[in-house]
């Protein structure tokens, strides 16, 4: 069990796919700021080993984890690497190692085609049920890591907008990406003069903002949080949410339980 000065592992699920490959090396800057260890996680299923016991401790004997640890050490950071193999479903291992992670990481292609859905199964039931934040990496067509483009959260008036914003601006300087802030307030300045061109400036930085700046800039990572996961997980492709409507981006979900730790570290 995690405590406030021990963080708890960044957790990636790995099964051989260029996707959970990729989730894998996006995780290691995720792990080196957070000081954590970086768990490898491969789940094999039942039917393949027969009713074996929950878990094997040989995972030295794991080509799958081996060639994900060989990935990370390619990286060139320094972190720390722990591999894991397990057996029984993914959604639901990695849903019980949630509850001791500091995040939980998997990798998915582009959106599905053939189901319109935004999402596979692990990922829908991970964003609904995981207890700590959720990063759904993609990746593309080419097998490359999708990293390019900004930062996008959604300012609305949900309680967990603050831990939302502040674990996207945290993102923008890990992966030195510009910050899209959508303001869905509903006393939002803005919002209620949509034909008013608009400039905020953060007071004592110099820096400002424009509205319609950057439009041409596609999404790599969208910050969204607890009260969209049930949203996002049945959303069609195309859609009109703000965030998803990019649908080839990454996702990154925040949990409510993890707004204490926001305020410790401001």
């Amino acid at each position: 069990m995690k405590t406030s000065s021990t963080p708890g592992p960044v957790v990636v699920g790995i099964d051989g796919s260029r996707a959970s490959l990729n989730a894998a090396r996006w995780a290691v800057a995720e792990a080196v700021q957070r000081d954590a260890v970086l768990r490898l996680i491969h789940v094999v299923s039942r039917v393949r080993i027969g009713m074996c016991p929950s878990e094997c401790e040989l995972p030295d004997a794991d080509t799958t984890l081996l060639i994900a640890e060989d990935v990370v050490m390619d990286v060139g950071r320094a972190v720390r690497v722990e591999l894991a193999r397990k057996v029984g479903d993914p959604a639901e291992v990695l849903i019980a190692e949630s509850c001791c992670a500091e995040m939980i990481c998997i990798g998915e292609s582009t959106p599905y085609p053939a189901t319109g859905t935004l999402f596979g199964s692990t990922a829908r039931a991970l964003l609904e049920h995981a207890r700590c934040p959720v990063a759904v990496i993609r990746t593309d067509s080419d097998g490359s890591l999708r990293d390019g483009g900004v930062v996008s959260v959604v300012l609305d008036d949900e309680p967990d907008s603050d831990a939302r914003v502040h674990l996207a601006m945290q993102e923008g300087r890990l992966r030195k990406a510009t910050v899209r802030q959508i303001d869905r307030r509903v006393n939002s300045w803005i919002r209620r003069y949509p034909d008013v061109p608009v400039e905020v400036v953060a007071s004592g930085t110099g820096r400002q903002y424009r509205r319609g700046e950057h439009e041409e800039v596609g999404v790599q990572l969208a910050v969204v949080g607890e009260s969209d996961a049930a949203d996002v997980t049945t959303l069609a492709v195309p859609n009109s949410h703000p965030i998803p409507g990019y649908p080839d981006c990454s996702v990154l979900m925040v949990r409510k339980s993890h707004l204490a730790d926001v305020v410790r570290a401001k």
